[in-house]
């Protein structure tokens, strides 16, 4: 029961830091709505930096906290500096009519690979802080439940199995509804994320320090 237990406290940590939609979460919905393996490669980037995250945490508790604590605001400035680059880009993409809306703005179009895809999302989840002192302030809240090896396993995996759930989920509702939306539509979608990842950007970058 013990492992059960520590198995739904790591499904509802990945689900706590996965549901809330933020910029990863607009930017994986738009990649679902250009094609599917690329998607599919950027749902799994994400899960797996989730996961990274988790496994460190447990192993290392409050360390991790305490190290991020001096530098979380220049982590944080990174971090935004990143995702408005990212939102002008996209921006910038969606004035040119065509295709072209379809493939630019994050770089993770179809013509990338979802080698590169992997690669890209991975890189834009892991500059986020916020996860990082997410699970550090739940492993350390755990205290004991995760001193064993096997406990933290079971933790971690849980965290992977239910973040990767909801990220695939993301990808197949976007996926379907990118194939039934107008070009027009579409292109809006795209207009409307880029120009809430650009509002990401502003409050991940503050209060400055």
């Amino acid at each position: 029961m013990s492992m059960w237990t520590t198995a739904m406290a790591g499904a509802a940590a990945g689900l706590g830091v996965a549901m809330p939609m933020g910029a990863v979460g607009v930017l994986l919905i738009q990649q679902g709505m250009r094609e599917r393996r690329g998607a599919v490669a950027a749902a799994a980037a994400v899960a797996v930096v989730d996961c990274a995250y988790a496994a460190v945490a447990t192993a290392l508790g409050p360390l991790v906290a305490s190290a991020l604590s001096g530098a979380e605001a220049w982590v944080r400035l990174v971090s935004a500096a990143v995702l408005a680059v990212i939102a002008v880009r996209g921006l910038l993409a969606s004035r040119r009519p065509g295709p072209a809306v379809a493939s630019e703005g994050t770089g993770t179009g179809t013509g990338t690979g979802p080698v590169r895809t992997f690669t890209r999302f991975a890189a834009i989840t892991l500059i986020n802080p916020t996860t990082a002192l997410y699970f550090a302030a739940l492993t350390t809240a755990q205290g004991a439940t995760l001193s064993t090896g096997a406990a933290g396993a079971v933790f971690v995996g849980a965290v992977f199995l239910a973040s990767f759930g909801w990220q695939q989920l993301l990808v197949a509702a976007s996926g379907f509804a990118g194939t039934r939306i107008s070009d027009t539509a579409r292109a809006w979608t795209f207009r409307i994320g880029y120009g809430l990842v650009a509002v990401y950007a502003v409050r991940v970058a503050l209060p400055l320090p």
